[in-house]
């Protein structure tokens, strides 16, 4: 007997950050509970058969705060933060109610706020915070026996790169470079991968043109290269603060333009500042089996 499948019909929301895009879906709008979040995520981030983006954010509701947050990669696999996302999600719940300028989001166990500070074309230049960066290996994570990784060499194939990791709430490998005249995206994806980050990583290559102003090139976990990324920023930053080469205020540089990453020295919380802008919305029909 032939199997019958029923397509399910999903209302979604599109916008991005510095290029950096995600399609944002409410628990609210599937018309079924029994649709496999991962699966959509791969086929509606997909650029030629799907709508396109680089994740998705699955907002559900909750009556002490904004929303709960669960953010995709394009492959499908779970990120556990997203400075970007963030600011999307903040942007998203704006067109809801205009009149709100401060909204919180639990992501991944973390209660996150975002303040929209001003309008732009299309959206609002917001600020989130991302909470303390972690550099204790074990807690990125990285397989190593040594307690930190910072400006020390991991082994990639035949080459050792001198490498700083943390997590902002997701794991980042960060590398200094003198130019971007190279295939950093081959190379990213071979970090990414490599067998010392067990739930692979983001990386961040990092040209320093002086003490407040980066120049990143973003190789992001489960998406590839991106036009930004608000967690690779904030990563690129303390980095290069830990190396002495930053100050803690500092502008990182996209290809797609900037954001701007402060790190507390008194509360180490990072707080993120860039825009996020609307891009569309529409009817999706997936089918879930």
């Amino acid at each position: 007997m032939a199997i019958i499948t029923v397509p399910v019909l999903l209302g979604f929301s599109k916008y991005h950050a510095l290029g950096n895009d995600f399609i944002v879906v409410e628990k609210s709008r599937l018309t079924s509970s029994r649709i496999g979040i991962m699966r959509l995520t791969r086929h509606i981030c997909n650029r030629h058969s799907g709508v396109g983006a680089d994740g998705l954010i699955y907002l559900s509701p909750d009556s002490s705060i904004d929303g709960r947050i669960e953010i995709y990669n394009a492959d499908g696999s779970r990120a556990e933060k997203s400075g970007n996302g963030l600011r999307i999600a903040a942007e998203h719940c704006c067109r809801k109610k205009p009149r709100r300028k401060t909204f919180v989001f639990q992501t991944s166990g973390a209660i996150d706020k975002v303040v929209l500070k001003r309008k732009i074309s299309g959206g609002h230049i917001a600020t989130t915070q991302l909470g303390q960066p972690e550099f204790e290996a074990q807690k990125v994570p990285v397989k190593t026996r040594r307690r930190y990784l910072i400006n020390y060499p991991l082994k990639i194939g035949p080459v050792s790169f001198p490498v700083t990791c943390l997590a902002v709430g997701n794991p980042h490998t960060v590398l200094v470079v003198e130019d971007f005249d190279f295939d950093w995206q081959e190379l990213g994806e071979e970090i990414e991968h490599a067998s010392a980050f067990p739930n692979r990583t983001n990386v961040e290559f990092v040209r320093i043109v002086n003490r407040g102003r980066l120049r990143v090139a973003e190789w992001e976990r489960g998406a590839g290269a991106t036009g930004s990324s608000g967690t690779g920023a904030a990563a690129a930053v303390c980095a290069m603060v830990m190396l002495g080469l930053a100050n803690r205020r500092c502008e990182v540089q996209f290809e797609t333009g900037s954001l701007l990453v402060e790190w507390n020295p008194d509360t180490s919380i990072v707080e993120l500042t860039g825009p996020t802008e609307f891009i569309m919305e529409g009817r999706y029909e997936f089918v879930s089996h």
